[in-house]
Parts: structure tokens; C-alpha cells; sequence
């Protein structure tokens, strides 16, 4: 539904930022553009931030000024409550909810409320007669939500995974191309600032998890369900592993996968293995990637850049200019009335893995191994087996396709095969 207003769209802007300074820029630098583009003038007209004397790098004093975010939220004129402070809770959620209740319309680029409150807020927001829009709140510059929620709306979406944390694509790729470790290539990250102040926001696929449950409820109709993601991070993966998935013509990647099955929903967010010509097996430092298979289109390829200033912010103006131009779009792309509470489900298609454990140097060990996994329905499809020193000997596996469930059953029995010098390390190798 569009609805047709020749006034000016007046922004109040909480969280002055990267990406709030970013949006400044664009509506002061971009004025006539928008408006030949909105059908009407876009300005903001107020502003809120913890510290109201810092150099954000753009004029802020044609602005009012809110200590208060809630108030900005409330002020009369303010049209569109744009947050971009950040947090689950707290300020943000508190002036979300002041925007909405007002029936103000939000664009906001927080994920992580989004995945922890994201039903209740659109609901909020269609019973009070206003939008809430979150473009900027997955994978950055990629308008992964708007082709889920408008170009895509006439598929149904058979499979969803893509590439949701610049970071951890950047330590990955620096391990590959410099042979550095996983620690090495974390330092490194640090030093350029790519980390959040809670670093397992990134490496732990917590940041990448939100995402991900905001891509499924889109995709799938569901309610989000951020708690029945699967997640587990990069931690586990070692310079021998991303050496080996090479060796193999595969390149690791943390990748999110989301399905809808007859068990259920299935969101994982995990290291995986994909094969290095495929567009994800290609896809290098901070970039992002997200890939959609829908029954009429088939698959469709999104890339961009992941986060900044330009590309987030670029984000925000989309959902800005779509209000502008009087473009009503529910939150996930249908009433959230109707979004069902899906029964989360592991992931039960079936997939190769990629398994690397060390063996105590014993005659025999391989074959227990061998049995072990065998017994559980699990056969080997390609074995190496490295040098190794007096005690231990290092192997890779990779075996046919099997389930999560058969593999967990042989992962479970390998202890008590009493050849294990070390836990394995299991990474599911994604087909795309």
C-alpha cells in the first residue's frame, strides 16, 4: 500500500555513530536526490547521543538535541524514529516502543533487538498503523530484506545461507592467503578495529546468528526465534584445517543455512566447508553473501559490502525513501499475526562432513575408528593420514553424505574406541 505526501519526511536520529553520522551525510549531501527520488524533501530534524560534544565529522547544529532518546522518539516533529544506537534492551528497545505506541514509523539497524523482541515490536508497530523497516540490521549494504519481502514475495524460498559476518570472513581469508593461525589472524582483526567490544559477538557466530533468525522469518513466515539457532564459531578452526579444505578444492566459510522441513526449521550458523569455485567459496575479507533458492527463481546471488559507513547507512536511506515515497511493507512481509511459532529442528538433510581427529599411535587404530563410525551409519568416502610424531597421528576424513544425527551417534563412540589422542573437529561440507 502506498499513500501519497508532498510534506517533508522529518528524521530524528538516535545514535550518532559510524553509521548515524553516515545517514547525516547522505540527507545533507544528497538533498535534491532524494527528493526527486521520495516525491518529497527528506531532512532530520532532531538528534540524540550519549556525547553531545564529540567531532562526528558533520554539522549537527541545525538539529534539536535530545539527551533523551525516548523523547526523540516523541517529539511532534519527528515522523520517522531512525535508532541506531544499539543493544538487545535498554535505550533502544525503551524509544522503539515510545516511536511505535506513538505510531510513528522506525528504521533501525539493531539486530540483536530485532532477534530478541522482533515479534513483539512488529506487532506493536501494526497495531499502532506504523512500519518498522530493518534493512540495515542484515548484512550491511545487501538488500537482502527488500528482495525477500518484495522481489522475491511470489517464491517460496526452499533454502537460505550466505556469509552474514564480514569478520569472520576476514580471519578465515587471512589464514588461507598469509598462513597465519587463528589467533594470529584474530590480532589482526583487533588491530584494525573489525572486532566488537564483546569479540565473541563475532568469532563466536553470535552477530551472525541474528541475522540469520531475521532472514528466516522473512523466508519462512515464522516467528524469529533467535535462541533455536545452532551456533558455533571459528574458534575450532585451525590453519591444518583450512590447509586440508584446500587441499580438497573447498575453502571454510561461516556460514548460516536456513530451511523449512517437515520437522521443522532448521538455522545453523556454523563452520562449513564449501567448494572454492562456488560464489561463497570465492568470497574474500570483509565481504558479505547471501543465497536464496526459491521455487520460481531458482537461486539468486546477493554480495556487498557487509558493514561501514557507507553501505549500512545506504541501507537505513533505502527503508527511509520506501516510507518517503508512502510504501507500507509489514515488518517480516506479512502480519505478524500470522507469523507461526516454528518447532525448531536440526538440520536432518543429509551432507558430507569433513572430520579431523589425531589417533594414538596403536596397530589397528584407523579400523576402530573405521567400525566406530560404520556401526553408526557412517562410511568414509576419501581418508588421509599425515605425519606424526611418536604419540599421535593426525587424520582427515570426509565421508558420504550422512545425517547430523547418524554423525553425532558416531562422534559419541569414537571415545570409547580408546584410540583418541583429541577431540574431533566435524564441519558439515555445504553443497551450493
Amino acid at each position: 500500500m502506498t499513500e501519497q505526501n508532498n510534506s517533508p519526511l522529518r528524521l530524528g536520529i538516535a545514535g550518532l555513530g559510524t553509521v548515524g553520522a553516515g545517514v547525516v551525510k547522505i540527507v545533507r549531501q544528497k538533498a535534491a536526490m532524494l527528493e526527486l527520488r521520495g516525491g518529497r524533501p527528506v531532512v532530520v530534524t532532531a538528534v540524540s547521543a550519549r556525547n553531545r560534544d564529540k567531532d562526528r565529522g558533520v554539522p549537527l547544529s541545525d538539529y534539536a538535541w535530545e539527551d533523551d532518546p525516548v523523547a526523540l522518539a516523541m517529539r511532534d516533529d519527528v515522523d520517522v524514529f531512525v535508532e541506531l544506537m544499539g543493544g538487545s534492551d535498554g535505550p533502544a528497545k525503551a524509544a522503539t516502543e515510545a516511536a511505535l505506541k506513538a505510531g510513528k514509523d522506525v528504521v533501525t539497524a539493531n539486530k540483536a533487538m530485532l532477534a530478541h523482541h522482533g515479534q513483539e515490536l512488529a506487532e506493536q508497530a501494526e497495531t499502532n498503523g506504523a512500519v518498522l523497516r530493518f534493512e540495515a540490521a542484515v548484512a550491511g549494504g545487501i538488500p537482502i530484506i527488500k528482495s525477500l519481502t518484495e522481489g522475491l514475495a511470489g517464491n517460496e524460498v526452499e533454502r537460505v545461507m550466505g556469509v552474514m559476518n564480514g569478520t569472520c570472513n576476514y580471519i578465515l581469508t587471512r589464514m588461507e592467503d598469509a598462513g597465519l593461525s587463528y589467533d594470529e589472524a584474530f590480532a589482526e582483526a583487533d588491530g584494525l578495529g573489525y572486532l566488537e567490544a564483546d569479540p565473541n559477538l563475532d568469532v563466536g557466530g553470535i552477530d551472525a546468528g541474528h541475522k540469520l533468525s531475521l532472514i528466516a522469518a522473512i523466508a519462512f513466515g515464522t516467528q524469529v526465534n533467535f535462541d533455536a539457532v545452532e551456533l558455533e564459531g571459528i574458534g575450532c578452526v585451525t590453519i591444518e584445517d583450512i590447509r586440508q579444505a584446500a587441499d580438497m578444492g573447498y575453502r571454510i566459510k561461516l556460514l548460516g543455512v536456513t530451511r523449512y522441513t517437515r520437522r521443522g526449521l532448521e538455522q545453523t550458523m556454523t563452520p562449513c566447508l564449501v567448494p572454492a569455485t562456488s560464489p561463497l567459496g570465492q568470497l574474500q575479507g570483509g565481504t558479505n553473501m547471501v543465497v536464496v533458492e526459491g521455487d520460481q527463481v531458482g537461486q539468486v546471488v546477493l554480495r556487498g559490502a557487509g558493514a561501514g559507513e557507507g553501505p549500512t547507512a545506504s541501507a537505513v536511506m533505502g527503508d527511509v525513501m520506501d516510507i518517503a515515497r508512502g510504501l507500507r511493507v509489514t515488518t517480516f512481509g506479512q502480519p505478524a499475526t500470522s507469523l507461526r511459532a516454528a518447532t525448531p529442528a536440526k538440520a536432518t538433510v543429509a551432507a558430507p562432513y569433513y572430520l579431523r581427529m589425531a589417533l594414538q599411535d596403536k596397530p589397528g587404530a584407523m579400523a576402530k575408528v573405521a567400525a566406530a563410525l560404520g556401526e553408526a551409519g557412517v562410511s568414509i568416502d576419501r581418508m588421509r593420514q599425515y605425519s606424526h610424531d611418536n604419540t599421535s597421528a593426525p587424520v582427515l576424513i570426509v565421508t558420504h553424505k550422512t545425517t547430523r544425527a547418524s554423525l553425532d551417534d558416531a562422534l559419541a563412540a569414537l571415545p570409547g574406541t580408546g584410540v583418541m589422542a583429541s577431540d574431533p573437529v566435524a564441519l558439515r561440507i555445504e553443497e551450493v
